[in-house]
């Protein structure tokens, strides 16, 4: 892995039933830590290119669907080989165009890989199905219940970790019979782009195609009536206006959208050096840009110094910097708009008389004026400030005590979200009875974060946090249905009818 910058701008196109289109629009993509300067310039569809990658994903259906789920994993598995020879290039470029470290972005293309060669081990399961037998007396037929795929389905993913996102969903829909579109993040479109299109080349034409653009012309992905699925993973009001849209034609929705998850240290929690590492990068991985990150810490009150040391002691050696630059250990921010939100929940506990301690130098010279906010702690915040009640997404983290058990799973538990949660104690009995009391889809012991996420597990949230589920077999059932197909017994009809 190398640390150079693409010398040249990037330029991508669309890939529509199987050949690359470049549009005369374009959207120029800002690099959030150098103001001013372009990464590179992504394709922007109109209207009609959308409504032809719809149709091109539906002429590829037919023969797409009617192939085994075995002989889609074949085809499929040709088409990753050789992904990783410009892994390397497509990391440097997510970096520049997402600011976060060459080493993440060079984890979130891998993540795809990984994603998509597990979900392939499914594939013997994917066709099973299996007959509710003859009931003498009371039902005369058997009846064959098995899956059917729903078909072209639209895939849209978020900036911060999108080629590892759309891993969590591609391979499955691809997987079960569908033909997909995916609609990449306006922000951060370059590397996606470039590592969906060399996978798409090599599947037939239609089975996957890649739109980018403004969202004034993205509804036809949504409310196009030859559009069978939407699975969107983005913010609460994205989700709600993915809803609204689908609702016109009763398309079926995944929704995966952001949390405000919970760390609940108990009383007999093993504060080491590795547990807070863990702890530390589950809160500040991508400058606290991901959906599964901590948000808010709960701690037994008689732990608290021992958590909250231990987090300043990692903030002190933070480095703000640029994501390809050797050393720099935390980039900017992804968009401004962002960085002024977290700029002003900081404040906002400030002005509340809140315990607000900042590491970290902004960085100067052609870095000044990024969307760089320092990694910041807030100790024993009034709960109802918006650093505890809202995802911050972004470097800071609220650590709150609590007295008893019951007090911090109510505490945990007292949030809009539901995402994901994690319990830290010595006691195998503590977690299982805490984490099955968590609100939540995913619960980690003694962890948290992207870095330990189980990839076979079904991945999703509860409350506005979203519903469906991603990967394993239930990933891919969710881009299925069930088809029941009844035989009538002779036997037992004539049986009955005496």
């Amino acid at each position: 892995m190398t640390d150079a910058a693409v010398d040249t701008a990037v330029r991508t196109g669309l890939y529509i039933g199987g050949e690359e289109r470049f549009t005369e629009e374009t959207l120029a993509v800002a690099d959030p830590g150098k103001p001013g300067v372009i990464v590179g310039h992504a394709a922007s569809a109109s209207a009609q290119d959308v409504a032809d990658a719809v149709a091109a994903a539906n002429r590829a259906y037919p023969a797409w669907s009617a192939l085994s789920a075995t002989e889609r994993a074949a085809q499929m598995t040709e088409a990753i080989a050789g992904i990783e020879d410009d892994r390397d290039t497509d990391a440097a470029i997510l970096s520049q165009e997402n600011g976060k470290i060459r080493m993440e972005a060079w984890i979130d293309a891998l993540v795809f890989e990984i994603r998509w060669k597990l979900a392939l081990m499914l594939a013997d399961e994917v066709d099973a199905s299996h007959t509710l037998p003859v009931v003498p007396g009371q039902i005369p037929v058997s009846t064959e219940v098995s899956y059917q795929p729903l078909g072209a389905v639209t895939i849209i993913v978020p900036f911060n970790w999108p080629i590892a996102i759309l891993g969590a969903s591609l391979p499955h829909a691809l997987l079960a019979g569908n033909t997909v579109i995916v609609k990449v993040p306006p922000t951060t479109p370059l590397a996606l782009t470039r590592v969906v299109q060399r996978v798409a080349e090599k599947l037939p034409a239609g089975v996957l195609n890649v739109i980018s653009g403004k969202d004034e012309n993205m509804s036809g992905l949504v409310q196009n009536r030859d559009i069978a699925k939407i699975c969107f993973t983005g913010s609460v009001g994205g989700g709600k206006r993915m809803m609204e849209m689908a609702s016109k034609n009763l398309t079926r929705v995944t929704l995966e959208l952001g949390g405000n998850d919970p760390a609940v240290f108990l009383e007999d929690a093993i504060i080491d050096d590795v547990h807070l590492d863990r702890l530390f990068a589950a809160i500040y991985d991508t400058t606290g840009q991901i959906c599964m990150n901590a948000k808010r810490v709960y701690v037994h009150r008689s732990r608290m110094d021992e958590v909250v040391s231990g987090l300043v002691a990692r903030l002190e050696k933070v480095v703000l910097g640029y994501g390809l630059d050797e050393g720099t250990t935390m980039g900017p921010l992804n968009q401004p708009a962002q960085k002024a939100f977290v700029d002003e929940i900081i404040q906002e506990a400030k002005d509340a008389g809140a315990d607000v301690r900042e590491f970290g130098t902004l960085p100067g010279g052609d870095l000044a004026g990024g969307n760089f906010v320092r990694p910041t702690i807030v100790v024993d915040p009034d709960p109802s400030l918006r650093v505890v009640t809202q995802e911050q997404f972004g470097p800071v983290i609220p650590v709150i005590p609590f007295d008893t058990e019951e007090e911090g799973v109510r505490m945990a538990n007292d949030s809009w979200g539901g995402l994901c949660a994690s319990v830290w104690t010595a006691s195998p009995e503590a977690a299982q009875r805490v984490g099955s009391q968590l609100v939540c889809g995913y619960v980690w012991v003694n962890d948290h974060g992207a870095t330990r996420l189980d990839l076979r597990a079904p991945f999703g949230g509860m409350k506005q946090s979203g519903f469906g589920r991603e990967q394993g077999i239930e990933g891919i059932r969710a881009f299925q249905d069930t088809r029941s197909i009844a035989t009538i017994d002779p036997e037992a009809l004539a049986a009955m009818a005496h």
